[in-house]
């Protein structure tokens, strides 16, 4: 039985559209020599070029008559005005808030006078720990920075922290997310505890791997400094009074709502060591960017609507043409861990098989999502996405400037992040390459041994993102854009984007193992493979 998605005449014509439809980007792109101008998007220091793309006019027509379908505008405006779009947990999802320079009521109330008492909050304490002002226990001040966190408390702040480090001030800022002690370990090592601040960053103050790297630091912290170690933290979390009980002072707790999701709360006081690093200036910078999308994304017509359309490509991708994985692919190392902010952007928001309703899914959500800076993965798996069996839609994201004073080195970026989209548009036919070994003076038998080798069938969709510079505006834009392709694939798919519902069960189950990995006893109250690691990994065998 199809679903209310599937049944709907615009999904059905899209379905038609598909199959009647011959997308051969070579061709489409000699019938139409201004196909760049035509499917190329600009907002603000942002452009994307989506010409190269399974797509013609009627194809844009009909992606955004689908959008219309599934009222996309009518859901944005639910998103941004405070309604509960959350409906699994009643919440709100208020992240545009914290960017707003208007009013956004929430139960009679401008949350938005909330947002700036704690900017001003965090551009006090910033400012005192850049300036030296601050200091530690014994009189010192601070020269590093531990955020303790982890997924939306860490993957945004060391995201933007690395991507924007041509601004950064005198503090070095630490990311400490994984429970695993090897990392605990690399982080403090060679830190000076008199002059390290600890920022605990969990909304709950309960997540426990969060909270168990924080007490390692507290004991390392009061080893030297003893009972003042408060006095070398500060929290952001909705339970402060949780913060209380781990000795952090009133001054030093940063408010965090839960009309904010953890992912996409780097805007709000989880972006403090963004503060820290950079400068408050830098953090507002990000957050003006980041309204100039969010204005973008509630008025432009879908066609011509970045995130919109960078949304209906993953739909038309992904279940019209069965493409279950998507790349990302900065040609700026500073955006190394871009993918794996997007990883949990995308992914924890729409990897989800029922409806808002409850409903099982009859079609694809969320696809995988992966990648790594280039040039690195071009040495590591390009291979399989030129010459692959799996088609890979594929985001590549380049800076027309750079910070650094290595032109020529730029320029080599530039050339293989172009070169790159256009080999896996071209690809190289077998009389291409056949004649391109013939004019090598290969012979003609080892010509046609090679041919099938050398063969790149090419037709492979990508994006490309360029940006003026990575600047905070344009980082915070970028961040933005998508956050919203997010918020409307979930729009289209019809699921909630703002629970995560699937990371509860394996973090109960660990909660059971944990004392049975130090019992004595063999443990049979699993299946037998569990069982069994359990008993191998305690020493019970």
């Amino acid at each position: 039985m199809s679903s209310t998605l599937t049944s709907l005449p615009a999904w059905q014509a899209l379905a038609d559209h598909q199959r009647t439809t011959r997308f051969d980007l070579r061709e489409l792109f000699a019938a139409n020599p201004q196909r760049f101008e035509r499917h190329t998007i600009s907002q603000g220091e942002l452009l994307l070029d989506y010409s190269k793309h399974y797509v013609t006019a009627e194809t844009m027509r009909l992606l955004a008559a689908l959008a219309e379908a599934r009222d996309l505008r009518g859901w944005t405006r639910r998103l941004m005005s405070g309604e509960r779009v959350n409906v699994t947990e009643d919440r709100p999802a208020l992240h545009t808030a914290l960017r707003a320079n208007r009013p956004v009521m929430l139960d009679a109330r401008d949350v938005t006078q909330d947002v700036v008492r704690v900017r001003a909050q965090m551009r006090r304490f910033s400012d005192a720990l850049r300036s030296g002002a601050l200091k530690g226990a014994t009189g010192r001040a601070f020269t590093d920075v531990i955020n303790i966190g982890i997924g939306g408390s860490d993957l945004g702040p060391a995201l933007a922290v690395e991507a924007l480090a041509p601004y950064a001030g005198p503090l070095r800022v630490h990311f400490m997310s994984n429970v695993d002690g090897a990392h605990v370990e690399a982080v403090i090592k060679g830190l000076d505890p008199e002059t390290t601040l600890a920022i605990v960053a969990s909304k709950t103050f309960s997540t426990q791997e969060t909270l168990t790297n924080a007490n390692t630091v507290r004991a390392w912290l009061a080893n030297a400094v003893g009972e003042r170690s408060g006095e070398h933290f500060a929290a952001v979390t909705a339970n402060v009074k949780a913060a209380h009980g781990f000795g952090i002072d009133d001054s030093r707790i940063f408010e965090f709502w839960d009309w904010v999701g953890g992912r996409y709360s780097l805007w709000s006081a989880v972006g403090l060591p963004i503060a820290v690093a950079v400068g408050m200036d830098a953090f507002e910078a990000m957050c003006e960017g980041a309204r100039g999308m969010d204005e973008h994304f509630a008025s432009a017509p879908f066609e011509r609507n970045m995130p919109v359309v960078m949304a209906l490509l993953g739909v038309w991708y992904g279940d019209f043409f069965g493409r279950g994985a998507h790349a990302v692919l900065p040609y700026d190392m500073r955006l190394k861990r871009f993918p794996d902010y997007l990883q949990q952007l995308e992914m924890e928001s729409n990897g989800k098989r029922v409806t808002r309703e409850g409903e099982p899914v009859d079609y694809d959500t969320c696809p995988v999502v992966w990648g790594a800076p280039g040039t690195n993965g071009q040495h590591a798996f390009y291979q399989m996405l030129h010459q692959g069996t799996q088609i890979v839609p594929a985001d590549f994201i380049v800076c027309c400037k750079p910070h650094h004073a290595l032109p020529q080195h730029h320029a080599i970026m530039l050339a293989n992040c172009f070169a790159q989209t256009e080999a896996l548009m071209r690809g190289k036919t077998p009389e291409e390459a056949r004649a391109e070994m013939t004019a090598q003076g290969l012979p003609s038998a080892e010509v046609e041994r090679l041919l099938p080798h050398k063969v790149f069938p090419g037709n492979r969709p990508t994006s490309t993102l360029v940006l003026d510079a990575l600047t905070p505006r344009a980082l915070g834009a970028l961040i933005a854009l998508y956050e919203h392709k997010v918020f409307a694939q979930s729009v289209i798919w019809g699921v909630n984007a703002f629970d995560q519902w699937g990371v509860e069960l394996g973090k109960k189950l660990a909660d059971r193992i944990l004392p049975e990995l130090a019992g004595a006893s063999p443990v049979t109250s699993h299946d037998s493979s569990t069982n069994g690691l359990i008993d191998y990994t305690g020493g019970k065998r």
